[in-house]
């Protein structure tokens, strides 16, 4: 029984150290790029797009689907940098494994 209470607040503990970690995950920024950094974007570590910049040399009103796709190709590369942190932050609880909506 002993065993079972030391267990629980184990499970407790990294509960809490798990909450806290994807807490800080708000705090922390990467930036996605295209085009060689003509679009730039920040977001942090909720998926949540901070901020976009977008040198003059990337508009052309000429080719309007090209700075689109500059965008969306920088929005894809923050998001997925998101995902890295995210899982290196958090996997050291989880030991790597994927566990569906913790992060």
């Amino acid at each position: 029984m002993n065993n079972m209470n030391q267990m629980m607040k184990q499970v407790k503990k990294m509960q809490e150290q798990m909450m806290k970690a994807q807490e800080e995950l708000v705090n922390k920024t990467v930036e996605g790029t295209a085009g060689g950094g003509v679009v730039t974007v920040v977001a942090n570590g909720h998926k949540k797009i901070m901020s976009i910049a977008i040198k003059p040399e990337a508009v052309d009103p000429e080719d309007v689907e090209m700075l689109q796709d500059l965008i969306l190709t920088a929005v894809n590369d923050a998001l997925n940098k998101v995902d890295d942190v995210a899982n290196q932050d958090m996997g050291k609880f989880t030991g790597g494994m994927k566990i569906p909506g913790l992060f």
